[in-house]
């Protein structure tokens, strides 16, 4: 391995801004890291293209936020063959060799990456705030070697060490369940997963739980015994308690939005509306200090009245849309305002261990125990086919397959991975068996995060042998890269 030095390969240089030439092979693969968590993020080659969003589906889209879980409502790409960009890092690889570039430092903007690989030419750019808050360096680290030399390398000369923690297996009740769920759902679940999961695994509560998204009382009509009482049960059980929540947002319908519409994120005098989930939501204001007080009692109350040792943290990029632009913190970049709501979030969390989600990669670099590194799974292989047209943030198994074995890098180094669930029941499930197999086993050598979402106590003797040696693997990770490689050529 080797560290590159850039200057010799750099044709133009302006401020924020350096263009490079890069050699140029035909064979070459590249990796540009998407905007955040659920970015769809793979190797591509000269000849790929990923299409631009057309300018009217943007437009139209924009009321419902159908286009805001991701960079393109801020970037525009040019659908050219060959032509991609991507945020933080990027690598270009031929055979087992890795060229990487890696940001050190994103509090000063997201070190954005666009590539026109039949021309080798890549500009680095911030995408900065304004004034004397931007110190118009860049802050780069490049490297050549190995795919764990480059990593290892990068995140050394960052300074970036990942939170002390375990790998995480268990359960998560969104995927069979969504939303839907009570007292009654999740005591049975928990029967189920006390057949089969070990002492210390995480059992986790998600999305559904709470009164309104923003509201984050516990619903009295769906758990009457409370929040408290399903930690006593899960804890009872031998199992860690984890919940789901999204911190910096607030559906349009939540008393929160009615009491204090103060607290909500505005831009250009109006609130900031971040998409379309639960009919319409909204971003809270971190600049505020009663959103932050208000955050602050919130995880008081998790952690310290109810019991529970993770937090899933949802929605996060919500945070910080546009860079700041009023107050103490005027002229803040996008990425510093994301980075400064991850410090908060793990201030108020302080030991509790933190799931991040939904959340630009970068700014959570050694700030929470665990991370998304993939779009949410999906009840079929590919989503829906509309989706795939409008947004590259849409639930898929198959991208969250890519992104698993992409974004492999930063397990271990940045934080553990978490590639999503996985499926091995056979009903409420579109994936055939063969499907469910290859997502689980991906997951297993890749993932250090192992959750499935199925109601385990329905298994039967075949279905418990498959998740004890899924399990196996898990613990062994006994695959190379080229077996996915190989396995990547037969389905992609």
């Amino acid at each position: 391995m080797k560290q590159i030095d850039l200057t010799p390969l750099i044709k133009q240089s302006e401020v924020s801004k350096i263009v490079l030439n890069l050699p140029i092979c035909e064979t070459e693969r590249a990796f540009f890291n998407g905007y955040q968590t659920w970015t769809s993020s793979f190797e591509v080659r000269t000849q790929d293209t990923i299409p631009g969003l057309n300018r009217f589906i943007k437009h139209l889209g924009a009321p419902w936020g159908i286009t805001k879980y991701g960079d393109d409502f801020f970037i525009q790409r040019s659908g050219k063959p060959g032509c991609f960009h991507g945020f933080t890092y990027f690598y270009k690889r031929f055979e087992e060799n890795y060229f990487l570039i890696g940001s050190t430092d994103e509090t000063n903007g997201y070190t954005i990456f666009e590539y026109d690989m039949p021309a080798g030419i890549l500009t680095i750019r911030k995408d900065a705030g304004i004034g004397d808050r931007f110190d118009k360096d860049l802050h780069l680290a490049a490297f050549e070697g190995s795919h764990d030399e480059v990593f290892d390398a990068w995140f050394k000369a960052a300074g970036i060490k990942r939170r002390p923690c375990d790998p995480m297996a268990g359960y998560g009740s969104w995927y069979n369940h969504y939303d839907k769920i009570n007292d009654e759902t999740i005591s049975r679940d928990l029967a189920g997963c006390a057949s089969m999961l070990e002492p210390g695994d995480l059992f986790q509560i998600d999305d559904g739980w709470q009164t309104a998204v923003g509201d984050w009382e516990c619903d009295p009509k769906s758990f009457p015994r409370g929040m408290r009482s399903m930690v006593t049960d899960i804890h009872s059980s031998g199992f860690k308690a984890g919940l789901w929540l999204a911190p910096f947002s607030a559906q349009n319908n939540s008393k929160l939005i009615k009491n204090h519409p103060e607290w909500l994120l505005m831009h250009n005098g109006k609130p900031w509306y971040v998409g379309y989930n639960w009919g319409g939501f909204f971003s809270l204001d971190i600049d505020d200090p009663g959103v932050r007080d208000h955050l602050k009692r919130v995880f008081d109350t998790v952690f310290s009245e109810w019991g529970f040792d993770l937090v899933k943290l949802d929605f996060l990029y919500s945070a910080a849309p546009w860079m700041t632009d009023k107050g103490e913190f005027f002229g803040e970049s996008r990425g510093g305002r994301m980075c400064r709501a991850m410090d908060y979030l793990r201030e108020w969390c302080g030991d509790g261990m933190i799931l991040g989600c939904g959340v630009p990669l970068g700014p959570a670099f050694g700030k929470v125990e665990y991370c998304r590194i993939g779009c949410d799974a999906s009840l079929d292989w590919n989503g829906d086919a509309l989706m795939r047209k409008v947004s590259r943030e849409l639930p898929s198994t198959k991208h969250t397959i890519l992104n698993t074995f992409y974004r492999r890098g930063l397990d271990g180094r940045a934080f553990l991975n978490d590639p999503d669930v996985f499926f091995l029941r056979r009903d409420n499930i579109k994936l055939n068996e063969e499907q469910k197999d290859l997502h689980a086993r991906v997951l297993a050598q890749y993932g250090s995060f192992f959750l499935t979402s199925d109601n385990m106590g329905s298994y039967d003797d075949k279905q418990r042998e498959h998740y004890r040696k899924l399990r196996e693997l898990w613990n062994n990770k006994d695959w190379t890269d080229r077996h996915f490689l190989d396995l990547l050529n037969n389905w992609k």
